[in-house]
């Protein structure tokens, strides 16, 4: 219990701490993404969290709007594509990215607006990656494990390898 609470604590300081200072930043990425590409600055997807609770993650968008309608298209048309995306969970050049989503991605910036899923008590700073509701049962014997806790900005994912592994090793 105390280090439920201590943790708790650590994550909302460290949160707020971080969007105040990062505020400036996050201006001018908003606005990078706006130069960019038509569409909201901030993407927005029904996440699965703890305890399979369903919550709102932000993201700073990286990809052109309607990306899942393309996706779903582009996967219609070229089975390479297809059986790359049902295999690993994503493209390793997507062409749905936007040159400034490129950037984003490539140095997690797209993660900061997670900073207020902290706040609202959605998220951890560490922990395991917030998966989709779709990719339940391709998560397997992980599944039961894995939303036992806050899902995280950063975790054994992003620091062993990210876009190298697999998603079974992500799980």
């Amino acid at each position: 219990m105390y280090r439920k609470v201590i943790k708790k604590l650590l994550d909302l300081i460290l949160a707020l701490i971080l969007v105040i200072l990062l505020s400036p930043l996050m201006i001018i990425i908003a606005i990078m993404i706006k130069i960019d590409s038509k569409g909201p600055v901030i993407f927005k997807q029904i996440r699965s969290g703890k305890n399979n609770k369903n919550f709102t993650l932000y993201k700073f968008r990286s990809m052109i709007p309607h990306a899942e309608e393309v996706l779903e298209k582009l996967m219609a048309e070229d089975p390479a594509i297809r059986h790359e995306y049902l295999s690993n969970k994503k493209l390793e050049n997507d062409p749905r990215i936007t040159p400034v989503g490129k950037f984003i991605r490539k140095t997690s910036l797209d993660e900061w607006p997670q900073f207020i899923n902290v706040l609202k008590g959605d998220m951890s700073i560490v922990g395991p990656r917030p998966y989709l509701f779709r990719e339940k049962e391709d998560m397997g014997i992980y599944y039961d494990a894995i939303i036992k806790a806050k899902p995280g900005i950063t975790g054994m994912w992003q620091v062993s390898g990210r876009s190298d592994t697999t998603f079974k090793e992500r799980c």
